[in-house]
């Protein structure tokens, strides 16, 4: 069962210019960073509230580090702005063959790795309404870290 919007991603050219946008404006700080390698992305993590399910709610921040990832060539193709929405669940697993079982075509045959020790997969948007939307188990996070 999806328990809430885990992350809103955002596609950005420049990283420390975006985060500093969203700091200055609205007062959001940075709780995590990473380099994700599989997927060609440097990322800021800026939580935005707790809730009630032991999760939180972000906003994640995608710049590529490589020409050929998959942000990347959506930055070419649309500039940035709003990449996918991410809905939280218990079980990434189970809720991925529930959607699958209601004939949306889901991205990954196993989940992986996603921010901060999460696991993730993504269901296609065209099956979506046009929205990229990811499924999130988050792992459990104890204190911020960059």
């Amino acid at each position: 069962m999806l328990t809430r919007i885990d992350h809103i991603g955002i596609a950005c050219h420049d990283l420390d210019a975006t985060v500093e946008f969203y700091r200055a404006t609205y007062g959001f700080e940075v709780f995590h960073t990473e380099v994700n390698e599989e997927q060609g992305v440097r990322e800021a993590m800026l939580r935005i509230n707790g809730t009630s399910d032991g999760g939180a709610s972000y906003l994640q921040l995608l710049e590529p580090v490589r020409e050929d990832s998959t942000v990347a060539k959506w930055l070419a193709k649309n500039g940035e702005g709003v990449h996918h929405i991410a809905f939280g669940t218990a079980d990434v697993d189970a809720d991925a063959a529930d959607i699958r079982g209601k004939g949306v075509r889901v991205l990954y045959d196993e989940p992986r790795r996603g921010s901060m020790g999460s696991r993730i997969t993504f269901l296609h948007p065209k099956d979506c309404h046009g929205v990229l939307t990811e499924l999130v188990t988050s792992a459990p996070v104890e204190s911020p870290e960059h």
